[in-house]
Parts: C-alpha cells; sequence; structure tokens
C-alpha cells in the first residue's frame, strides 16, 4: 500500500458537507492513514478532515446570486487547483457542486490526476448537453440514483449506483410519539414543520412567503403549532427579520437551530423549498407541499432549461407529481396553504403517499458510503494512480 496517501476533497454546502464526512469516515476503514484536505464543512473536519477553506464560501445559488461572488469564488478555485497541481494528491473527489468541481476536475484529470465525481448533477432535469463536459472532466462518477447509472453507461462514463446516504440514516418507521414526546409537543396537536431553506440566498426569497402562508394555515387552523428548522445563525436572523417586517410575532411558531429531521418527523404537513430537503421529507413518509422562489433573472434562464416537469425530487424519482409545486409566481401564500391544508385533511391521500415514499426509501438504501468508498478504492486499484500493490478494500 502505498504511503501518505492524499486525497483532495470539495464539498459547497450543507448537504455536500454530510454526504463527505460519512465516505471519509468509510474510507478511512480502507486507508486509514490517508490524508484528507480541501474545502469542506465541519462535519467533515469532525471526520478528520483538513479545510483549506471553509465550505460556506461556495454555498450559493441561482446565477444573479453567484455573480456577486464569483470574483472570490474563481480565486478560491484558482488556488486550489494551483496547490494540487504542484502536489498532486493521489485522487480528487467532487462532492456536488458541479459548477465548481467539474472545471476543477477537467484541469486534474487532463494532468493524470483521477477525478471522482460524488453525486451526478442534475442532467436528468435540465443542461442535458452538459453529459459532454462531464465526460471529458470525470474519471469516475458516484450516483446516488439508480436511474442515472443507465445515463452515464450510455454515454461511456464509468459509473457506480451507491444509493443516498440520506436513506441509510433515516430509520425506515419514525417513532413519531417519541420524537413528539422528546420535543414536548401534544400527541393529538396539528403541525406544520416550514423549511424555507438552508441559505441566505433561499431566505431572501422564501421567508416571508412561508411567514404569510403560516398566518393562513393559523387562520384556518388556530391550534396548529409550526417548526421553522432553521440550518445557521444567519439565517435564523434573516427569518426573525421576516417575523419582524411582517408584525408576525405572535404566530404560534418555534424557531429551531437545526433539528430539521425532528421538525418534519413530528409534523403532519410539510411545507419545503426545493431542494435536498424534498427528499429528507419523503423518507420521513411526510405529506408536502413544495415551494421555490428565486430572483426574476435566475428564474427566465432555468424554466428555459428544464426538462421535466417536476423540480422536487419525491416527484422527479417517482416520474409522476406526487406532492403539489408551486414556482416562482405561482408560490404565493394563499395557494400554499390552501394546498398544504387540503393536503393534511386528506387522510387517505396522506397514507397513499406514504406508501409511495416506503417504496422510494428501500430503493434508496444501499449502505452507501461503504458502497462509494469500495467503488473508489477499486477505482484506484485499477488505475495509474498507485504505484506500488494494490489497496486493501
Amino acid at each position: 500500500m502505498p504511503e501518505n496517501i492524499r486525497i483532495a476533497m470539495v464539498a459547497g454546502e450543507a448537504s455536500g458537507d454530510l454526504l463527505a464526512s460519512h465516505l471519509i469516515l468509510a474510507l478511512k476503514k480502507r486507508l486509514p492513514d490517508a490524508l484528507f484536505y480541501g474545502i469542506g464543512g465541519p462535519k467533515m473536519q469532525a471526520a478528520g478532515f483538513q479545510a483549506l477553506f471553509p465550505a460556506e464560501k461556495l454555498a450559493v445559488r441561482g446565477y444573479a446570486e453567484v455573480l456577486g461572488h464569483y470574483r472570490e469564488i474563481i480565486g478560491i478555485r484558482r488556488k486550489l487547483l494551483s496547490g494540487m497541481l504542484q502536489e498532486p494528491p493521489h485522487a480528487f473527489i467532487g462532492i456536488d457542486a458541479p459548477d465548481f468541481n467539474l472545471h476543477l476536475e477537467k484541469r486534474l484529470k487532463a494532468h493524470g490526476i483521477p477525478a471522482i465525481h460524488y453525486v451526478s448533477p442534475s442532467i436528468w432535469a435540465w443542461r442535458g448537453g452538459r453529459i459532454r463536459s462531464i465526460a471529458q472532466s470525470v474519471s469516475h462518477m458516484l450516483a446516488l440514483f439508480p436511474f442515472e447509472e443507465e445515463i452515464y453507461r450510455r454515454n461511456g462514463i464509468p459509473v457506480t449506483f451507491v444509493g443516498h446516504p440520506m436513506a441509510d440514516v433515516i430509520p425506515l418507521e419514525m417513532n413519531r410519539p417519541a420524537l413528539r414526546e422528546k420535543l414536548g409537543i401534544p400527541q393529538d396537536q396539528l403541525v406544520f414543520a416550514l423549511l424555507p431553506g438552508s441559505r441566505q440566498s433561499e431566505l431572501q426569497f422564501m421567508a416571508e412567503t412561508f411567514i404569510e402562508t403560516a398566518k393562513r394555515l393559523n387562520q384556518r387552523f388556530p391550534q396548529a403549532r409550526f417548526l421553522v428548522p432553521l440550518a445557521t445563525r444567519e439565517t435564523r436572523d434573516a427569518f426573525e427579520l421576516a417575523l419582524y417586517r411582517l408584525s408576525a410575532l405572535d404566530l404560534p411558531i418555534t424557531r429551531l437551530f437545526g433539528h430539521a429531521q425532528d421538525a418534519m418527523g413530528v409534523a403532519d404537513g410539510v411545507l419545503v423549498a426545493s431542494g435536498t430537503a424534498t427528499l429528507e421529507a419523503a423518507l420521513l413518509k411526510k405529506p408536502m407541499v413544495i415551494a421555490y422562489r428565486m430572483s426574476p433573472w435566475s428564474w427566465q434562464i432555468l424554466r428555459h432549461m428544464q426538462y421535466q416537469p417536476w423540480i422536487g425530487l419525491p416527484n422527479i424519482l417517482s416520474g409522476r407529481f406526487i406532492v403539489p409545486e408551486f414556482l416562482q409566481d405561482d408560490a404565493t401564500p394563499d395557494n400554499l396553504a390552501q394546498a398544504l391544508g387540503n393536503l393534511v385533511e386528506d387522510q387517505e391521500t396522506c397514507h397513499r403517499i406514504a406508501g409511495i415514499f416506503s417504496h422510494l426509501h428501500e430503493r434508496l438504501r444501499q449502505n452507501s458510503a461503504e458502497r462509494a468508498a469500495d467503488a473508489i478504492v477499486g477505482f484506484l486499484n485499477r488505475s495509474e494512480a498507485w504505484t506500488s500493490a494494490p489497496l486493501a478494500v
């Protein structure tokens, strides 16, 4: 086994930080002396990762929003690339963040450094032409969803379906009564979980809409309680400022610092901004309404590049509308409150949705970190990155 194994990694937001942390721990079982470094968040660092730059520097979403941080982001990528070319790692693993990572991976692959990408870009949803640049950039793709394998194999790109780590972590059946007891919520109280996003840029467009929706739901269900998990102090401050602006401080809203899974686990219905949280809600078997708003300019670009009629992962993975989606101008408080209120009152539909999501959970539950680590070590054993004995798996 080679000594001083160096694996560079880049993860750009909270979901990538979680994925990468599990992968690092799995790889350490196989490569106990390896050094992991690059761009990552607190969970990666807790797993022994050396962060040269913090992950939040890359956690910007939307074309208009990225432009405001363009110079800083490009500067970080340039410095990271320069360092890796001067002292090449044995492999580079890009965790999601395709706009940042694919460019980096292309340069590294051209210099003979294996470039592994974990989490397929959403080429099946929009920007399908990107498959050509992926083929030039990626040595091996680790896909979270089963239907992605065929897309990459058809285009000659080595790929392994590893499942989704969230499906491994979330139990197939959640103990809702115990969770309610933990949070001090009466078993018979109607509860809505509101997840307006994990980034400040999302709160800018979603916070007031979600609060106005809560106002309308409160009028219809005066005994209901609202839980709002917020990922960072900055997003919590942004949400509380929106409450103040809308004179909504008297709403029965409990803000939580994190604990999104607990909030959704005890909820009867979930209002969620599009993203990974929609999959988390599905794995918790929750009826939900998906909403998303962004800058008008970003929306005009995105809507013309979209291939599918869905943006929420539960609908995409099911290939049909399982839960309602309201985007941009349609994401009004009236629409959202009516849809979510009607959904929680329709127990037959809620039961049907839970059954569909249970089947989805089983498909995605693959012990993904271990499968990904096996795929990475197996790929590297076959590559020219290692010049001595094969690695032990």
